[in-house]
């Protein structure tokens, strides 16, 4: 613990709600080109992949201006983003990607913070400058075509629906899959991560399985999302990677709840970012922060920083806002205000396990209405995807060392949840404490209050807790330095505390 506590001594930067990050925006030529000027057809038939980029293409060579993708049913392929051209849909115009997959290249890309190979996005762009998707169409990844799904995942109808179309089975039917090479490749346990020597070639025969994101924008500076509908995405919805200077604006992401990997946002690796006004519906993580994955997220030493995330609802997803698991490079100044999540697994939900290293710190999260929470209203674990013994034994703790995630350093206030499992849940590691978190003025009605262990300098602020009927608002092991102040509960007692030490209370 004491290496927890050192750690947060450590002065941190200058960041506040009253200096907050700047964000440099787009700006585009008045000049469009429609995309019926180089024969695309609205039929929902035709392959409109050869129209579309080649008025991207033409129209950033000329400078850059605006590709009008006007009212109808486009069928295309992939579309590459190019430098300078805002890409606009009009109201009632819909981007469909087609399901035929030779459409579709095998590319390097990266799967969950690892070189990987992937089918090539339906969107993409790699090192383009002052780009924008625009407008109030919907872009749609017909991603039923590309992902596997469970029979427990689906309502009797929609596995009936499934049962009626193409596809195949696992041996008791209880798994779908979209083809016999993804089920193969399923079953063998096939890797995509990209090895030394391994061309892409060599993946030719688990192409099916390689899913891609919906949009994956790489190294790119000065972006703008604005407007649009994204939805039914193969795997990630929307992924922005290396880049500076984002804005995600009134864009709204949807997935079925059991779209496999079906994340909101992805904001990987980037610096000065902006998303708000936005809408999620998903499969997976809502708005998630990462920064790569063990050895190879730490050799890239990219941190997610100065990022603002403000008016946001949220609807179905594993979390609202999500930092982790693979967040190796680390994440830092980040501050979250002013949203809702109605429905989602989790509500702030912090995720690591030991091997990832990476420091998260400075998160600022306020003013947050959480109802119907199915699981953890705040949510801290440094053991994520760890099965545990049963045996009740202590773990043997390996000790500090490069792989050694680190989370410190955050202040929440002004949350309000109504219906949880837990309100507050912070595990972490023996070796390395989560350290100075401060929670205050919050309401939470909850199954359970509080539950701590491994943990270092936490406040508890004038906070109400509407609980079931519990022993101890707050059960606490192996914590140093907590102090709950100015609690309101309804339970036996306030605290439960095991091995803890500096606790004060009043």
């Amino acid at each position: 613990m004491a290496c927890a506590l050192q750690l947060a001594q450590v002065a941190t930067a200058q960041y506040s709600w009253e200096k907050l990050p700047t964000v440099k925006t787009t700006s585009f030529k008045a000049d469009t080109i429609n995309i019926l000027r180089y024969g695309a057809r609205a039929d929902g038939v035709f392959l409109n992949t050869t129209a579309i980029n080649k008025a991207i293409a033409d129209i950033s060579k000329k400078g850059g201006g605006v590709v009008l993708v006007p009212a109808g049913l486009w069928l295309t392929g992939p579309v590459e983003l190019k430098s300078n051209v805002n890409l606009h849909l009009a109201k009632a115009a819909m981007l469909v990607f087609t399901t035929d997959k030779s459409q579709y290249p095998i590319v390097e890309g990266f799967y969950e913070g690892r070189a990987a190979a992937r089918n090539q996005s339906p969107i993409w762009a790699t090192s383009q400058e002052n780009i924008a998707i625009t407008g109030a169409g919907i872009i749609d990844g017909n991603g039923d075509a590309w992902r596997a799904v469970a029979k427990w995942q689906m309502t009797p109808a929609q596995w009936k629906e499934k049962q009626e179309g193409p596809g195949v089975y696992n041996k008791d039917s209880t798994e779908w899959y979209p083809s016999e090479q993804f089920r193969r490749a399923k079953e063998q346990n096939l890797s995509m991560l990209l090895t030394p020597g391994k061309s892409l070639e060599a993946f030719r025969e688990m192409k099916d399985f390689l899913r891609p994101n919906l949009v994956v924008l790489n190294n790119c500076k000065r972006v703008l999302l604005e407007g649009v509908v994204f939805q039914n995405s193969p795997a990630w919805c929307l992924h922005l990677l290396l880049s500076e200077d984002l804005i995600l604006r009134g864009v709204k992401t949807k997935n079925p709840e059991y779209a496999q990997n079906g994340d909101g946002m992805d904001i990987e690796s980037c610096r000065n970012f902006i998303v708000e006004d936005c809408t999620l519906d998903v499969g997976d993580d809502a708005i998630c922060i990462k920064s790569g994955k063990d050895e190879e997220g730490r050799r890239r030493g990219k941190p997610t920083e100065n990022g603002i995330i403000r008016n946001n609802i949220i609807y179905k997803g594993h979390g609202g806002f999500v930092i982790g698991s693979e967040m190796s490079g680390g994440a830092r100044n980040i501050f979250v205000e002013n949203c809702i999540f109605n429905g989602t697994d989790k509500g702030l939900r912090f995720k690591s396990t030991r091997g990832r290293g990476g420091v998260v710190e400075n998160i600022l999260v306020r003013n947050v209405s959480m109802k119907g929470i199915l699981q953890e209203a705040v949510f801290f674990d440094m053991y994520y995807f760890v099965k545990f013994a049963t045996d009740g034994k202590r773990e043997v703790t390996p000790g500090f060392n490069e792989g050694t995630p680190v989370f410190k350093n955050m202040h929440f206030s002004n949350i309000t949840c109504e219906g949880a499992s837990t309100a507050i849940f912070v595990r972490g590691l023996p070796e390395m404490a989560v350290t100075n978190i401060a929670i205050e003025n919050s309401t939470f009605t909850a199954k359970k209050g509080v539950v701590l262990k491994d943990a270092a300098a936490i406040k508890l602020t004038g906070l109400r807790f509407n609980l079931e009927a519990e022993k101890a608002a707050i059960s606490a092991e192996d914590v140093k330095a907590l102090t709950a102040s100015k609690i309101s509960f309804s339970a036996d007692k306030l605290l439960e505390a095991k091995n803890c030490t500096e606790v004060v209370t009043d």
